[in-house]
Order: structure tokens, then sequence, then C-alpha cells
């Protein structure tokens, strides 16, 4: 089978790629995966066609090889043409992400006791109110207080945020 297809196989495959030495690996890669199947006791019907069925199958991954690497090497572009890292991966961003995320914390847990546990089931256990009423042993109105005065907080929260003043009671602690 090697010698009565590899030239023609060989020929094939150099009319594809830019290079004879390419197109004489992709051939040997193809035998070896035909030569793979057959050791593994697969039965072959027609040689010659799952041959070049497999050398079409390593062209296209090639194709697909070359077009993921074909592209500018960022040390090689001008600082300008460099594209602009993700915002939020901005040190500002992300001193600003943490700064508001630590606000919130002292927030919750500025909350009593009882509106803070409801508060927190709620919102991140993502418990219902009936389920917090149950273990609470309190009512679901009264969950339905608690929650809203720990939503309240938090939006006081945001606007001291958006508003520049740090911390809701006005005092930036850290």
């Amino acid at each position: 089978m090697f010698e009565s297809h590899y030239r023609e196989l060989l020929k094939f495959l150099a009319q594809k790629v830019a290079s004879r030495e390419d197109a004489a690996d992709l051939a040997q890669e193809s035998y070896v995966r035909v030569l793979t199947m057959a050791r593994g006791g697969k039965a072959i019907a027609d040689p010659r066609a799952l041959l070049y069925r497999i050398a079409r199958n390593l062209l296209v991954d090639r194709h697909r090889a070359v077009r993921v690497r074909d592209h500018d090497a960022l040390d090689a572009l001008a600082e300008a043409d460099l594209p602009p890292a993700p915002q939020q991966d901005e040190p500002e961003q992300l001193c600003a992400a943490t700064q508001a995320a630590r606000a919130y914390v002292r927030t919750i847990e500025s909350l009593s006791p009882r509106t803070r546990e409801a508060f927190v089931m709620h919102l991140y256990d993502g418990l219902p109110q009936s389920e917090i009423a149950r273990r609470m042993g309190i009512s679901r109105s009264m969950v339905e207080k608690h929650i809203v005065r720990g939503l309240m907080a938090c939006r006081a929260c945001r606007s001291a945020l958006h508003d520049g003043a740090g911390h809701p009671d006005g005092q930036d602690r850290e």
C-alpha cells in the first residue's frame, strides 16, 4: 500500500501546501494513522480512500493551526497600535472594585444581627422569604422588613460610593 499510493498522495499534498517537506510530513502522518488503525484490528475496506480522507483532515487541521498563529506579534506593534487592556483589569478599576466590595461588606456587617441574618439568607443563600421565616422563627412580614432594611443600607452605600464619600457613614475606613 505504501509504495502504490505514496507518490500520488505526495503530489496531491504538495499542491496544497507551501513546501515539499511539509507535504512529505503530512503524507507520512497519514500513513502512520492508517497503519495504526490497521494494527489496531480495524478493518479497512478502501485503504486509498482512507489515506486521502486522513490527509484532507490533516490539511484542514494544519490550515486551522496556521490561521491561529497567523497574527502580528505584539512585540512588533507600535505602542499606539496595541490593543487596550480590558477596563476591568486596569489598576484603578481593580482598586475601586475592591474598595466598593469592602464598603458593602462593612455595610452588611453594620446591620443588626437579625437583619443581617435574614438579608444574607435571602441575598447570598437565595432562600425564599417563607424559608427564612421558618428558620428564624419569625413572620414572613418581619423577614420582608429585614430584607428591605438590608437593601436600603446597600443602596445608601452605593449612593455614597458614587458620590465619592467612601462609606455611608461618611468615614472611609481602610
